[in-house]
């Protein structure tokens, strides 16, 4: 209202010099004061009149809206920082009524195949607590004949007799002097460890299994092996092993013979 006061009072006193409240005639009477006030002054005061009578009409219907100018206009300051602050994040409730983010990062660092944190955890060797050798692991029968008991011990009976010098078997258990073996059928015992040997060796499963010159389906057959021969085992790789017998020598597929394992290589 700083702005209207002035206007105002300034046109009340303009009305006085110009007789505006009243106005008589030559005969003395009061009359016409008003009209003829307005009739005698000059439009800037006619023009102050209508700008105080403006302002008189705003405090009257809207005072609320009637404040100073340090009252209504915005703090230019807080208005600049409030512009420097970004707007947080929109988000967007969950089924469970939780707010969570509206967007994913757009993009995630690749992970390294070649890292010690990308490459899977290598499967832990399970060792014997008397050898400290892995478990399973292949041997062979060292003599003649061996007695497989039932218990670690010569005390237990015995259950089976191996009877096929340098027969492959794979020991799964050890217990003192004592090896739990088992044969290609899955069956066997307990076994005193000096009736083993370190020599590997192989049966062949498929009767009239070739043995080639290179592990290699296309390169030359050197001989012919029969079913449930024992052959001595030679170097692997992934699929193919070298046995020999009888005084001949080649190259199998893993799968044709029992005595090594799957992922086994050998040199």
């Amino acid at each position: 209202m700083a702005h209207i006061s002035p206007s105002f009072r300034r046109a009340a006193r303009v009305a006085q010099r110009y007789g505006l409240a009243t106005s008589q005639y030559s005969n003395g009477s009061k009359q016409g004061g008003i009209a003829a006030g307005w009739r005698a002054i000059g439009w800037p005061a006619k023009a102050a009149l209508c700008v105080a009578a403006a302002g008189l009409a705003f405090l009257v219907f809207d005072p609320a809206h009637a404040l100073s100018n340090a009252e209504t206009e915005p703090d230019a300051t807080a208005a600049a920082v409030a512009a420097a602050t970004p707007a947080p994040a929109a988000t967007a409730p969950d089924a469970a009524g939780t707010a969570r983010p509206a967007a994913r990062p757009a993009r995630l660092a690749a992970a390294d195949p070649t890292s010690a944190a990308a490459q899977p955890p290598a499967a832990e060797v399970q060792r014997g607590p008397v050898t400290r050798l892995p478990i399973p692991r292949y041997v062979s029968l060292k003599g003649d004949r061996g007695n497989v008991r039932r218990g670690p011990s010569l005390s237990h009976r015995i259950d089976w007799v191996f009877n096929h010098a340098g027969m492959p078997l794979r020991v799964v258990g050890e217990f003192g002097q004592w090896r739990r073996i088992e044969d290609q059928d899955g069956a066997g015992g307990w076994v005193h460890y000096r009736l083993l040997s370190g020599v590997r060796t192989a049966i062949i499963q498929q009767d009239m299994t070739e043995l080639r010159a290179r592990p290699d389906l296309n390169s030359g057959v050197m001989a012919m092996a029969e079913g449930g021969s024992i052959v001595k085992l030679g170097e692997c790789n992934a699929n193919w092993c070298r046995v020999s017998g009888q005084g001949s020598n080649g190259w199998v597929p893993k799968t044709a013979i029992w005595g090594v394992d799957a992922a086994e290589l050998r040199d």
